[in-house]
């Protein structure tokens, strides 16, 4: 008797567990947090230009992006820049704010041939000569650009071959531009050590995060939108980076042909309180919400004590600290979604704003991302739908040469 099927079961626990442990030998992020910093952080002292350029896009700039706008207020003075998109008009308003004679290039390109990037690359050579004197390369060490690097003397910083580029920010594609903003790196990978340290000891966050990717998958066909709903200004980049992390790791066919339909969503709080909150609370139930709080922000700006003609009855915010109130607002939105009984919530709770913690959150995020894809049976790290639209683009560039 023969038997085939074209469906699948959800996994237990401890059989995604142990296939997690077993990812471990060939998907290399998971041991970044144990990596030695040292050659970058001496590198990073002998950085004496003011504009550092991170030349890069998607899974190269968008985790550097998160970090650096969690943290602006703790860098140092220089000015960190990022060009990623070919619009014309969006470039060159960019690199009108650099001063391009005392500024570093960090061109990232995991595969060395990223049109975007080499575009780019193109045109800030036509604006001045990149040499191993303004210019580093991170890369694969036998791509195209450590071929064009090694050419003009240009160092060059590894990407390892088995980290996928959106899940690269603890390599050295983020940990360079951020050591060089004067970040506390090592702290930084302390936050993802001990989120490792507790899932894969089975202990806190095994729990935590397991419990939450196992209700995404078995409720995937009911809440197939992921809200994350953010209360700070600072998580904006935060928001960008799980947009591109979700979508482009979990949009794919699984093993019975079936297609994935997990959608990120990235809001701002109190922002978008005015806008999609309106959606959350009376559209379809088709969401679940994970809501995103900081504890402290380590900034006591106070709402004046000040009495304004009209408005009097509002008087009652006089003296309220602006940290006080955002969290005020996104407690009162999460019980407005609790009273409601029937929309799923979670909410993280962030202690502070440093390194450690965005370190945790981001780290965690990368962890529930790839426990998902094997819950639903996926190539968790690939993107062929993406791959298809830049073969098409590069056939179609190479007709009109």
């Amino acid at each position: 008797m023969k038997y085939q099927k074209s469906f699948y079961q959800i996994k237990s626990n401890d059989t995604i567990f142990e296939k997690i442990k077993k990812e471990k030998e060939s998907i290399g992020y998971y041991n970044l947090p144990f990596q030695d910093t040292k050659e970058i952080k001496e590198f990073s002292t002998t950085v004496k230009q003011q504009h550092i350029v991170v030349v890069g896009i998607g899974g190269s700039s968008l985790g550097t992006f998160a970090i650096h706008e969690f943290l602006k207020n703790k860098e140092n003075d220089k000015k960190l820049h990022f060009l990623e998109s070919t619009d014309p008009i969006d470039l060159q308003r960019r690199v009108k704010k650099i001063d391009l004679d005392d500024a570093l290039f960090i061109i990232i390109s995991k595969s060395g041939t990223t049109i975007e990037t080499i575009s780019i690359l193109k045109y800030l050579s036509s604006k001045i000569e990149l040499t191993n004197k303004n210019t580093v390369c991170i890369t694969e060490t036998d791509s195209k650009l450590s071929i064009f690097a090694k050419s003009r003397n240009i160092k060059i910083f590894d990407i390892p071959k088995n980290v996928g580029g959106r899940f690269s920010v603890f390599s050295n594609v983020g940990l360079l531009p951020l050591s060089i903003m004067g970040l506390d790196i090592d702290k930084l990978l302390e936050g993802c050590k001990d989120i490792y340290n507790s899932f894969f000891s089975k202990e806190d966050y095994y729990n935590i995060i397991m419990e939450k990717a196992r209700f995404i998958v078995e409720n995937k066909n009911r809440f197939n939108i992921n809200v994350v709903f953010s209360y700070s200004s600072l998580l904006d980049g935060f928001n960008k980076w799980y947009v591109q992390l979700w979508g482009e790791s979990l949009g794919k066919i699984n093993i019975n042909g079936t297609k994935q339909a997990l959608t990120p969503v990235g809001l701002l709080g109190p922002i978008d309180q005015h806008s999609f909150l309106q959606l959350i609370m009376e559209g379809k139930r088709d969401k679940t919400v994970t809501f995103i709080k900081i504890e402290d922000f380590n900034d006591d700006l106070t709402i004046p004590n000040l009495s304004l003609k009209g408005l009097e009855e509002l008087d009652y915010l006089n003296e309220i600290k602006f940290k006080d109130l955002i969290n005020k607002q996104a407690d009162s939105t999460i019980q407005a979604i609790e009273d409601l009984k029937d929309v799923p919530f979670d909410v993280i709770t962030i202690q502070s704003q440093d390194e450690y913690n965005i370190g945790k959150l981001m780290f965690t995020y990368e962890l529930l991302t790839s426990i998902v894809g094997s819950f639903v049976q996926i190539n968790t790290y690939d993107q062929p739908g993406v791959e298809a639209g830049k073969i098409i683009l590069k056939k179609s560039l190479k007709k009109e040469v």
